[in-house]
């Protein structure tokens, strides 16, 4: 009988230990992109440090997909571009007629993307306009890559139906144009991004400039966008600097997610993100002041109060 109850006891503790240990799981992207290893950094530092949970990096199709994911809650947290969260809360775009209105809220802005263009160096692409009749990966579908790529280009007076557009994700777009097989191809995501390395050791790479005016009409286009320049020698062979737009990528999750534990990896982002630049230079730019600035939608209530406890002023906008 002891031996029996004892079992039973365990049994217990251990459904009990089960059931208190959950799982927090976080959307990203495909695994050539910034997403992915920035997911699985604070998958890691959510298990580290707020007892009761651990974290899983879920590789998506980004930021569309990701939104869908935070709405219907079978993803607990996403990151996704700021346009696209943006137009996730106001219903537009994409999701116009959606509900996701209305329990979208942000955790943090955690780093800028930059849309770059890539071309093989002996290509005729020069520039944005040369894109007309090409074969050109605009990103995976469902994409923020595919969502900016659309924008800029319509934004100056370029449509899809003006290439040959292909839907790829990012090791799907470099392995397209190191064997020949696409002429061009956008990635939206934080530089230096892996997929985009690996491609400029095997061949000669030109990431495409933007004008002036491209990048006006973009931002005209865009609120969220601003001017980006890529550093001289980021990628190996693009010696000079390059002139593009940037957006910032979001943290989201559910209005639902309970106060305490949005609070928790708040405070576990901006407390110990030094664990996170250690994996992803990316997160050099995750800091309380770059997500004050940034964030295009209003914070959950329990990121809200890590925010308010650091003293910073915090715009009306991002208070829900």
């Amino acid at each position: 009988m002891r031996q029996i109850l004892a079992a039973l006891s365990l049994g217990v503790v251990m459904a009990a230990s089960a059931q208190a240990n959950q799982t927090i799981s976080i959307a990203t992207g495909g695994t050539g992109g910034v997403y992915y290893p920035i997911g699985g950094g604070l998958a890691e530092m959510i298990g580290r440090h707020i007892d009761g949970y651990s974290g899983v990096a879920e590789v998506t199709g980004a930021s569309v997909e990701n939104m869908g994911l935070i709405h219907r809650q079978d993803s607990d947290l996403a990151l996704a571009l700021a346009d696209t969260v943006y137009q996730a809360y106001h219903g537009q775009g994409v999701f116009e007629g959606r509900r996701q209105v209305s329990d979208v809220r942000a955790i943090a802005s955690v780093y800028p993307n930059a849309v770059q263009l890539v071309t093989l160096a002996n290509s005729d692409v020069h520039s944005l306009a040369d894109l007309r009749g090409k074969r050109v990966s605009v990103g995976a579908p469902g994409s923020g890559t595919e969502v900016n790529a659309r924008t800029l280009l319509e934004a100056n007076g370029i449509t899809l139906r003006d290439l040959r557009a292909q839907r790829l994700n990012f090791n799907e777009t470099a392995d397209a144009l190191r064997d020949g097989d696409i002429d061009a191809g956008f990635w939206s995501v934080g530089p230096p991004t892996s997929s985009i390395m690996s491609l400029a050791t095997a061949r000669d790479i030109r990431v495409i400039s933007l004008s002036e005016e491209e990048i006006a009409k973009a931002m005209a286009a865009e609120p969220v966008f601003a001017p980006y320049t890529l550093r001289a020698g980021l990628y190996e062979g693009v010696d000079q600097p390059v002139q593009t737009i940037g957006i910032p990528n979001v943290l989201a999750v559910n209005a639902a997610m309970p106060d305490e534990l949005a609070y928790q990896i708040t405070r576990v982002l901006f407390e110990r993100v030094d664990e996170l630049r250690a994996i992803h230079s990316a997160a050099n730019d995750t800091t309380v002041e770059f997500s004050l600035t940034s964030t295009p939608i209003p914070f959950h209530p329990g990121a809200l109060r890590f925010y308010e406890q650091t003293g910073a002023d915090i715009p009306d906008r991002l208070r829900p």
